[in-house]
């Protein structure tokens, strides 16, 4: 375990005070990525009015968000299926297709303010390192040596956060906004196909 560990240790000294904020933020951030892909699972890849339609004929599977959303939208008597009896049913499906979004937009933004910080207490390392001159000191975060390789790897450090984290960040903000207006959609859907003498689509 400790040898597993001995890289990380390794580049929280290269990288300096401000790998103790990212390196720990990579962690977290992958973990909220994780949780949010699963949390946005749709179930059935059919189209909404293929699913409505075979939820209502008691061929569906309570599989996914939309599933779980359809199920219980149909356990409510017809007469309670109103938008705001809807809304209120689905409301932790709500808050689950939107939950650790913020908490990733703030680390992918944040990730390079860090590195930047790092980078600017690199340089004011070597800077000092060039004034006093201890062009050959050794110590981790020390000399010349020290002050480049502080700034140089808490920048790669945080883009390698923010990069991936933006990019996964705002695929995973599409679903979830596909996935808020399939529920919006629900109710619509099944006080049409309900409706007497109206028959669903082929």
């Amino acid at each position: 375990m400790a040898d597993a560990l001995s890289p990380v240790r390794e580049l929280m000294t290269q990288g300096g005070f401000v790998m103790w904020w990212l390196v720990p933020s990579a962690f977290l951030l992958w973990y909220a990525v994780g949780d949010r892909m699963v949390s946005l699972r749709r179930g059935d890849t059919r189209p909404l009015g293929q699913l409505v339609d075979a939820f209502l004929q008691g061929q569906g599977h309570e599989r996914g968000v939309i599933g779980e959303a359809l199920t219980r939208t149909l356990a409510l008597p017809p007469s309670h299926r109103t938008p705001g009896r809807i809304t209120e049913a689905l409301s932790d499906l709500y808050i689950q297709v939107g939950r650790y979004r913020g908490l990733i937009q703030s680390i992918a933004a944040t990730a390079p303010l860090v590195g930047l910080l790092g980078t600017v207490t690199g340089m004011i390392s070597t800077f000092d390192a060039l004034t006093t001159s201890t062009l050959f000191a050794r110590a981790a975060g020390s000399g010349v040596a020290g002050g480049i390789s502080v700034a140089l790897v808490s920048t790669q450090m945080g883009l390698s956060v923010a990069i991936p984290g933006l990019l996964v960040g705002r695929l995973l903000e599409q679903r979830q906004t596909r996935l808020e207006d399939e529920l919006d959609r629900l109710g619509d859907l099944l006080r049409e196909r309900s409706l007497p003498g109206v028959s669903p689509p082929a």
